[in-house]
């Protein structure tokens, strides 16, 4: 970055406060609630309880306002995830990356929600959750298993994470700061 853009980013910054909306998304007990903890108060829980239908949390940081959606994974919840992705900042698709028996449907639920028009081009994070526990899938596995290079109307991108560990939450933040959008 130039020193040019980089004094008209602080510019914008003084004036502009930067938003966005998120939805995060994925099979129950993928960690999308220990995200959500994890990057509003640096904070993790074993004890977690499971999301029924959906919470609503802002968090603040820096000058940019992340709007979370945390929607429940449960079967019956995910018709409901249309919904809440459609006119967000970006998608967020969490995967337990330790529970290799339930990829697939992970999987099909992600393409199927991907499927519909009113989805079109917004930017999909696909985050692989839980790389601490043993037998955790590599960043190359999830790709191919989760079959993300099929995936070409929209941009994205994939990390792997430890909510428990802080595992790049840091560099998720950053993909997220990149992809909010200035309101004044």
């Amino acid at each position: 970055m130039g020193l040019w853009e980089a004094f008209l980013n602080w510019l914008r910054s003084l004036f502009f406060k930067q938003e966005m909306e998120l939805s995060l998304i994925g099979l129950q007990n993928a960690g999308k609630t220990s995200l959500v903890n994890v990057v509003a108060s640096g904070g993790f829980s074993e004890d977690m309880i499971p999301t029924v239908g959906f919470n609503m949390r802002k968090v603040t940081k820096g000058n940019i306002t992340i709007k979370l959606w945390d929607l429940g994974g449960q079967p019956r919840f995910r018709t409901m995830w249309e919904r809440y992705c459609r006119a967000v900042s970006a998608i967020v698709y969490v995967v337990d990356a330790a529970d290799q028996d339930n990829v697939s449907v992970s999987r099909r639920e992600l393409h199927d929600l991907l499927s519909k028009p009113s989805l079109s081009g917004i930017p999909l994070l696909v985050l692989g959750n839980k790389i601490d526990k043993q037998g955790a899938l590599s960043k190359q596995d999830m790709t191919e298993q989760m079959d993300l290079a099929s995936i070409t109307d929209r941009e994205v991108c994939c990390f792997m994470i430890s909510c428990k560990n802080s595992t790049n939450i840091d560099t998720v933040i950053d993909w997220l700061v990149k992809h909010s959008k200035l309101k004044n």
